[in-house]
């Protein structure tokens, strides 16, 4: 497996494969291209004899110099359960070390439980939210109104030799 950045060009790719991966659920409109476009040196693909088999879509915030967001990530369903994910946001933590973060967020549906036991497992805990949706803590209308959101946030450290 080899992980590289994604250039403007993979959209075109990954976008069909996208509602494909997640069982038919309508998805990739939340991967436009802008992210592909804007977004190569904290975003990553990796992939096996050609095929792209995960992708990570990520940011460093320009809002807050600490944090850094993983906005999508994704694996194709016959590679799941090998590492390939756990790789991914290990290549955006390590930018985001590189970019002098220390905080990585993630935002996922309270309906996915497996997003949210999978970033559990990689050691994010869960924001404490305004509600409890199934047993999780949410932050009701994140998303606007009955779009209600688990919100995630690891520490991570610094590169220390990169000033900026």
């Amino acid at each position: 497996m080899e992980i590289r950045n994604v250039q403007s060009e993979d959209y075109y790719i990954l976008s069909p494969l996208i509602d494909e991966w997640w069982g038919g659920r309508q998805m990739s409109a939340k991967v436009p291209k802008l992210f592909f476009d804007h977004f190569h040196d904290s975003s990553f693909i990796i992939e096996e004899k050609g095929q792209i088999i995960g992708f990570l879509i990520g940011f460093m915030s320009q809002s807050n110099n600490e944090e850094a967001y993983i906005h999508f990530a994704g694996v194709h369903p016959e590679y799941r359960k090998k590492n390939v994910g756990k790789n991914l946001y290990e290549a955006f933590y390590q930018s985001a070390s590189e970019s002098n973060r220390s905080v990585v967020k993630a935002v996922t549906s309270p309906v996915n439980k497996a997003s949210i036991a999978y970033h559990k497992q990689l050691g994010f805990r869960v924001k404490d939210g305004d509600k409890v949706v199934d047993g999780v803590t949410v932050t009701a209308d994140y998303d606007g109104p009955g779009k209600d959101r688990v919100l995630f946030e690891k520490e991570i450290c610094r590169h220390t030799s990169k000033s900026h």
